[in-house]
């Protein structure tokens, strides 16, 4: 094809497309679908925190629309899909296992992940936790007794907890399936027993094999921002020798100075983006954890969003919220909602809607983004929305003329 010179706006709209984001759906999704989009992405990571809907589900809401969420948790079950760390910890297509496998059999490669240390002081736990497994079943943490007086985060697993994770990263057991979102571990030669280790690729195809996915997943990528993807260690293979090779195309942006890189499979979309011809349509709300925005540094050089996840920060040090939503609109990422689902009322608080600095309040705006809300609502069993603060005023003002004309704000 001819050479690529993309504008800013048009690499956005090729991002989208490649992350099936430029445009609403025309039908209803099925079960089928679920599984296609986590492979357009490449993996689907995996978050616990459940204000609104867990990450997981809410990245293929923002995809799909109204679908079934049981459908992931079958898949998994199914053996369509497998977990495993990649970006973090994520869903993954069972074709891909073989690129993990590489990690699994060097687990001390992946820090905190894995503790040798824990591995090596307590083999006999150790081995003792997998023969209960090997002859029993299937296993959840919850089915070990706390026996050690301790309680509460994260950080203070009780030691089953702690042997299942080490072993999972070790890929001697794997996530047969969940149960309320609990992880159900069982042996791995069990949950995928088709797998041998002469079918693992060797190092080097792998690498290679991260890098074009990465870059199909992404639409277009300047080489910084590929390794992030799969979180990959060095040596990094090189995305400019690759295009040498054929594997890649290069392209630029209009005021980038660096390359930009496209896979083959995109050619097409690349040369509609270069021409104006892939339009953005799609108003929606973003989890924090959606490939979209996940990197920082590329949302911010793509989209000019500085996006943080304050979740982690000190209730008085938040700019915008526990868990704010990146408001995607018609190609823009313009603001950004920080909501809770209360499921038992049926409420949907708007705890605080942040418009961008710039972006301009039109009644087609306050349509879109009420209307994005309004679906994410009804889809958490939430038919009515509350706006309790927003900046500036004016958005949360007329996003609730918006609410009430539809009959979705909450009562007063």
């Amino acid at each position: 094809m001819s050479e690529i010179n993309l504008t800013v706006a048009a690499a956005r709209a090729l991002h989208l497309a490649a992350q099936d984001m430029l445009v609403p759906r025309r039908r209803r999704a099925t079960k089928a679908d679920v599984l296609a989009a986590i492979w357009r992405m490449g993996m689907l990571q995996i978050d616990t925190i459940s204000v609104v809907a867990r990450s997981p589900y809410l990245v293929l809401w923002s995809r799909l629309g109204d679908y079934e969420p049981a459908w992931l948790d079958e898949l998994l079950a199914e053996g369509s899909l497998f977990e495993y760390w990649a970006h973090e910890a994520c869903f993954l297509p069972i074709e891909d296992y073989g690129l993990y496998r590489h990690r699994m059999l060097d687990p001390e490669a992946m820090g905190w992940k894995y503790s040798a240390k824990w591995m090596r002081e307590r083999a006999d736990e150790v081995a003792s936790l997998l023969a209960h497994v090997r002859a029993t079943g299937p296993v959840r943490s919850s089915d070990f007794e706390r026996s050690d007086g301790k309680g509460g985060g994260w950080w203070e697993w009780k030691p089953e907890k702690r042997t299942l994770e080490v072993l999972f990263t070790a890929g001697e057991l794997m996530i047969a399936r969940r149960h309320n979102f609990q992880r159900i571990y069982d042996l791995a030669e069990r949950v995928h027993p088709e797998w041998h280790d002469g079918r693992m690729p060797p190092l080097d195809e792998v690498r290679r094999s991260f890098v074009l996915h990465a870059v199909r997943a992404l639409g277009l990528a300047k080489a910084a921002w590929i390794p992030d993807y799969h979180r990959t260690r060095r040596p990094h293979p090189s995305p400019a020798a690759m295009a040498d090779e054929g594997l890649l195309l290069v392209g630029r942006v209009e005021g980038w100075d660096e390359p930009v890189y496209i896979h083959p499979e995109h050619a097409a979309l690349a040369q509609q983006a270069m021409e104006g011809r892939l339009a953005p349509r799609l108003t929606t709300l973003l989890s924090p954890f959606d490939p979209i925005v996940w990197d920082r540094r590329r949302a911010l050089e793509l989209f000019g969003f500085d996006y943080r996840l304050e979740c982690y920060t000190p209730a008085e040090k938040r700019r915008y919220g526990y868990f704010t939503l990146p408001i995607l609109r018609r190609g823009a990422l313009v603001g950004r909602i920080d909501a809770k689902a209360h499921r038992k009322t049926g409420e949907f608080e708007l705890r605080s809607v942040h418009l961008e600095p710039g972006v301009r309040i039109s009644d087609r705006l306050v349509d879109d983004v009420a209307a994005s809300v309004q679906r994410c609502a009804r889809w958490h069993g939430c038919p009515q929305v509350r706006v309790v603060n927003a900046v500036p005023e004016e958005i949360g003002q007329r996003l609730g003329v918006a609410l009430a004309a539809s009959g979705t704000a909450a009562p007063a």
